[in-house]
């Protein structure tokens, strides 16, 4: 499986995402979209919004968390297969 996040230092729901990855073992590559040239306006050409973390998920964008929730860990734990 090949994960990627987008995600930025100031976002606090893109912390938790990569605690969440981190402390099952799923290895990430990660995009800052603050200092990697194009990846915020990738995140908008592919979900339409302005929404981080971000993962893409084998080639599919997944946004693993809900606003006013935060990062959605019984979903993503099934989605990966983790407990």
């Amino acid at each position: 499986m090949e994960l990627i996040v987008y995600s930025a230092p100031w976002c606090h729901d893109c912390r938790e995402a990569k605690r969440f990855l981190t402390r099952h073992h799923i290895p990430f590559r990660e995009i800052d979209i603050e200092t990697t040239p194009g990846a915020a306006e990738e995140v908008i050409r592919r979900t339409g919004k302005r929404a981080i973390p971000q993962f893409v998920i084998d080639g599919e964008w997944v946004q693993p968390y809900r606003p006013g929730e935060g990062f959605l860990h019984d979903e993503m734990a099934e989605r990966l297969g983790v407990e």
